[in-house]
């Protein structure tokens, strides 16, 4: 028997695509734990080694890396990226279309 998926085209922050409210926290929050995820596997850490770094429990490091992440802020966020050697710059420039409000971006520089 099979089943039928249903496949949606989505833009850019997959968070507003399905209705979760405050979208772009969201999104920023997921593109932050993806850094981390990705600097826990390149330097071969164990969850519990991670966790000791940031200063959380092991499973606090699986319930975050699984998507249950709403408990921390940007901040604490940026405070995991740095224990991991990590600077964080914030930058605000003007928008190139004033009027629509702005955005907030993430991107990580590999080493």
């Amino acid at each position: 028997m099979s089943r039928r998926i249903k496949i949606m085209k989505v833009d850019e922050n997959i968070f507003a695509d399905i209705g979760l409210p405050d979208p772009e926290t969201h999104f920023l929050k997921a593109q932050i734990i993806s850094e981390i995820y990705r600097l826990v596997n390149e330097r071969r850490l164990t969850q519990s080694q991670a966790g000791k770094r940031m200063g959380i429990t092991q499973p606090e490091v699986s319930r975050m890396f699984k998507g249950q992440f709403q408990e921390y802020s940007i901040e604490r966020l940026m405070a995991f990226l740095t224990a991991f050697d990590r600077d964080i710059e914030i930058i605000a420039r003007p928008q190139r279309r004033r009027g629509k409000g702005g955005k907030i971006r993430f991107s990580a520089v590999a080493a």
